[in-house]
C-alpha cells in the first residue's frame, strides 16, 4: 500500500504567511522561514510554499525565499505563484524545490508542463485546480487566485494537464478554504476519478478526523492543510499518529 502525505501549505503575502478564508479576508500566521523550520521538526511529509501576492504575479517572492526556506527543511519542497516560464520553473527546481506548482498558466501555457517535465520528470510537476461549485452544483474552474473564471470542465482540464506532463493533481475547494469544516468528500472523489495521477486534497482541514475521513473516504494520496496547523494544537507528528492508529499507512520517520 502508497504510504499517504500531510503536506502544511503556507501562503507568502509581502514577505509574511498568510491564511484567507474562501481566498479573502487574509490573515498573519508568521515568519515563512520560521514556521518551515518548526513544520520540518514536526516530520512533515512535504511542504507547499505558494506566493498568493496579488500586487507581485511574478516569482520575485519565491527566489527570495527559496533559499532560507530550503536550507532549514529536509523534505521535499513544493513552490508555485507567478511561475510563467520555463526558465522560471528550472531556477526554483536548481535551486532548492524538488517540484513546482502551476495554476493560472496551465490553462494557456501547457508547454510549461511539458518542459518542466521532459527536463526534470512528470513527478516535478503539480497543477494545482481552484474549483467553486456553482448554482447548478457543477465545478467552476478559477485562476488569478481565484479571480478569473476559466471555460473548461474539470475532467477536461485534468486531461490536458496530465497529457501535457503533469504528475500531481492538487484539487482545492475555494467554498471550504479556510471554513475548518471538512473537506468536499463528493469533489475529491470526482477529481480521482478522473486523474490516473496521485490526487493531493486540500481545502477544509478543521480537525485530524475530517482528514482521517478524507483518507478512507477517497483513497487521496496526500492531504494539504492550512488551518489546522495554524489555528489549532494539531501538527504533522500528531496528525499521523492519530491516523496510523486508523490503519493509514505513512513514512516512518
Amino acid at each position: 500500500m502508497l504510504k499517504k502525505r500531510i503536506i502544511p501549505i503556507e501562503l507568502l503575502s509581502n514577505k509574511r504567511l498568510v491564511k484567507s478564508i474562501k481566498f479573502d479576508d487574509w490573515r498573519d500566521v508568521g515568519d515563512p522561514v520560521k514556521a518551515s523550520a518548526v513544520y520540518n521538526s514536526n516530520t512533515a511529509d512535504e511542504l507547499i510554499f505558494l506566493n498568493v501576492s496579488r500586487d507581485h504575479r511574478d516569482t520575485a517572492p519565491l527566489r527570495e525565499y527559496l533559499r532560507r526556506v530550503s536550507e532549514v527543511i529536509f523534505m521535499p519542497l513544493s513552490v508555485g505563484g507567478g511561475i510563467a516560464s520555463i526558465d522560471d520553473a528550472a531556477f526554483m527546481i536548481l535551486n532548492g524545490a524538488d517540484k513546482i506548482v502551476l495554476n493560472s498558466r496551465a490553462y494557456n501555457q501547457p508547454e510549461i508542463i511539458s518542459e518542466t517535465a521532459n527536463r526534470f520528470g512528470t513527478q516535478a510537476v503539480v497543477i494545482c485546480i481552484d474549483v467553486r461549485l456553482g448554482e447548478n452544483g457543477e465545478p467552476v474552474l478559477y485562476s488569478d487566485c481565484g479571480r478569473r473564471t476559466e471555460r473548461v470542465t474539470l475532467e477536461e482540464h485534468i486531461a490536458n494537464v496530465v497529457t501535457a506532463g503533469a504528475g500531481e493533481i492538487m484539487i482545492q475547494s475555494i467554498d471550504r478554504d479556510g471554513m475548518m469544516q471538512g473537506f468536499d468528500i463528493d469533489l475529491i472523489n470526482r477529481v480521482m476519478r478522473a486523474a490516473p495521477v496521485p490526487v493531493i486534497a486540500a481545502g477544509g482541514s478543521g480537525a485530524i478526523d475530517h482528514l482521517r475521513e478524507a483518507f478512507l473516504k477517497t483513497d487521496v494520496a496526500a492531504i494539504a492543510c492550512g488551518s489546522l496547523f495554524n489555528f489549532s494544537d494539531t501538527n504533522p507528528l500528531r496528525a499521523k499518529a492519530f491516523l496510523s492508529n486508523h490503519g493509514l499507512p505513512f513514512k516512518v520517520v
